[in-house]
């Protein structure tokens, strides 16, 4: 039964998620705070974690930050929540490595079935692919390593996310091929986000930032214009 970690210092809606939670059949444990937050993934080590942005003390995004540069908890699917409907909100939350990004109020049937989207996004990471990903990828300096979710360049290692290297591997997988946004957005989330979402370009530009000795003139993520992305093919 998966467990799943609710951070919200509103008292309605935490009774609101775990009610709909525990009704599909979730284990649920809950914090008000980012400390605890932090403390209780570190114990608990839960499937999934939807966290708030607004909290005291310590604000959704910082705690994002520190669950995601811990190699312990950084693979959590997180599913964001906010008041703000901003799409810089968004972007930053998904920039930090959230998984989803929901605007309050929110239908709990939506983000049951969110949730549902995510624990099956992993169990088919860590099951169906994983005689796949245990293949090296070796270009031109760039070494990802599936079984590690690491990546090499040069001989130093890359500080990705795990939505980063996920992208990384997927196109580096296979050389000159095309992938569209849509499928990007299902092969890596699992599902389709809203139609004029930047999920896929905010998460290429940090991960050219990474790999590119220039981003504006990259050597290895292409830019299909209309069309989507590819990684090229170096001789």
């Amino acid at each position: 039964m998966p467990l799943l970690l609710v951070v919200d210092d509103e008292a309605h809606i935490l009774q609101l998620l775990k009610y709909n939670l525990t009704k599909e059949g979730y284990q649920v444990i809950e914090a008000t705070n980012g400390n605890d937050a932090i403390k209780l993934t570190g114990e608990k080590a839960p499937d999934l974690i939807i966290l708030d942005k607004m909290l005291p003390e310590m604000d959704g995004f910082d705690v994002l930050r520190i669950l995601k540069a811990n190699r312990q908890s950084a693979s959590i699917p997180v599913i964001m929540l906010s008041a703000r409907s901003d799409e810089l909100d968004k972007v930053l939350g998904l920039e930090l490595g959230a998984d989803d990004y929901i605007t309050k109020p929110f239908s709990p049937r939506e983000l049951v079935a969110r949730v549902k989207v995510h624990l099956r996004r992993g169990q088919m990471l860590s099951v169906e692919d994983e005689p796949a990903e245990v293949e090296e990828v070796r270009i031109n300096g760039l070494v990802i390593q599936p079984e590690k979710y690491e990546a090499l360049l040069d001989g130093v290692r890359l500080e990705l996310t795990q939505k980063e290297f996920e992208l990384l591997h997927l196109l580096a997988g296979s050389p000159g091929r095309v992938f569209t946004r849509d499928i990007l957005l299902e092969k890596i989330w699992g599902y389709d986000f809203e139609p004029k979402s930047r999920t896929v370009d905010v998460h290429i530009s940090y991960l050219r930032q990474k790999i590119e000795k220039d981003p504006a003139n990259p050597k290895y993520i292409e830019t299909v214009r209309g069309v989507g992305y590819r990684f090229r093919e170096i001789h």
